[in-house]
Order: C-alpha cells, then structure tokens, then sequence
C-alpha cells in the first residue's frame, strides 16, 4: 500500500470554513481580553484575514511574538495584527506600545485560530506583521486605512 499525498493548498471556502469553526463573531469577541483595543470590526476582519492570505502566499508576512517584535525593532513597516484571546497577555502586551513608538498601525483580532488559518498554518497564531507589496497592494492601502482611522485606546 501506499500512501495518499495531501493535498498542500485548500480552496478558500474550505479554510475560511475551518478558521469560523461555526463560532460567530459574537462568539468570538466574547473571549477576547480587556487591553483588546481597537478591535476590529467583523467586516474590517474579513478584510485583514484575505490580506494576511495573500500575503502569506507571498511569503511577505512575520509570525509569531519573537520575530514581530525583532522586526518590529528593526524598524519595518506593515501593518501588526494581534489576537485578542491569547492568554496570558504578558505574553504580547508590549507590542502595541512598540507599535506606538515606531507608528506603525496596530489591531486586534478576535481569534488566534482565525488568524493563524488565514496564514496558511494549522497551528494559532497570536501576531502577524503584513508587509506592504505591490501584488496586494490595493487591498493592503484599503486595511492600512481603515486601520490607522480606528480610534486607540486612551
């Protein structure tokens, strides 16, 4: 016998399936924790996981605290998506103030589940920087706005 190769890339239907889970959004912001703020819209979440897809296929994304916050340092330029309902919040709670002193733009998601499906990844993740580039571009301008136009937090 052999074995059946799997298949690498799923049609969007099926991950946009698998990252809901079935749970609304209500559902999901009802996890969320207390310093999630901007949260983002449900429509403005949409948005930001089709452009986390397009720019994952395009490998032009960071993942995960440590290399976010590395680049972060580093001095580049995206847009950095944070899940609401990691825990603990130690774990990223000093990003937004980083984001702040370097003015870049920053949102919360609602799922870490969500956010790391729309990367392409079966694993949760709870920070992702999108790079700007010119393939998505349009839909990258179209997030930033929306975006940097949410009010932050006092």
């Amino acid at each position: 016998m052999t074995k059946a190769k799997k298949e690498k890339s799923a049609p969007v239907e099926e991950v946009e399936a698998a990252a809901s889970n079935g749970r609304s959004y209500q559902d999901l912001i009802a996890n969320v924790n207390a310093i999630a703020q901007p949260l983002a819209t449900r429509k403005l979440s949409k948005k930001l996981y089709k452009c986390v897809k397009k720019a994952s296929k395009l490998k032009n994304i960071r993942r995960g605290v440590k290399e976010v916050q590395k680049f972060i340092g580093k001095g580049e330029k995206g847009i950095v998506l944070l899940a609401g309902d990691t825990l603990p919040i130690e774990v990223y709670c000093h990003l937004p103030i980083m984001c702040e002193d370097r003015n870049l733009p920053y949102a919360y998601i609602p799922s870490k589940v969500d956010l790391g499906a729309s990367a392409g990844s079966k694993r949760p993740t709870c920070v992702i920087l999108i790079k700007p580039h010119e393939d998505y571009q349009e839909a990258y301008d179209e997030c930033l706005e929306e975006v940097t136009n949410m009010p932050k937090p006092l």
